[in-house]
């Protein structure tokens, strides 16, 4: 993931945080649970579409103002896959959140 760029390893994590959402049996969930499982998702690609927008970015001052919405979007998607419950395993957490924490940390 070191030499990926910051949009293709949140593109990856994406993919694996829908393969973890996919498998969830939502019949088994209560509404809360599946509330917070469809904001995962939405949090997921939006944080996505928000890191392509950054390296996107042609001046220096809006590449800045990117990187913080997507740092900003990224610590909800983090707090969102906490809350999200039993669907996320403790491995699966820990993984996700070091991921994250290493995409932020490479936005300016």
């Amino acid at each position: 993931m070191e030499s990926q760029s910051p949009f293709l390893a949140m593109q990856r994590l994406e993919g694996q945080v829908k393969a973890v959402l996919r498998a969830a049996d939502t019949d088994l969930l209560g509404p809360e649970e599946k509330k917070a499982l469809a904001s995962v998702r939405r949090l997921a690609t939006d944080a996505r579409l928000d890191i392509r927008d950054y390296e996107l970015s042609e001046t220096r001052d809006e590449q800045l103002r990117k990187a913080a919405a997507a740092k900003k979007r990224l610590e909800k998607l983090e707090k969102a896959i906490l809350a999200a419950g039993t669907s996320f395993g403790p491995a699966d957490v820990a993984q996700l959140d070091a991921q994250l924490q290493q995409i932020a940390g490479r936005l300016v």
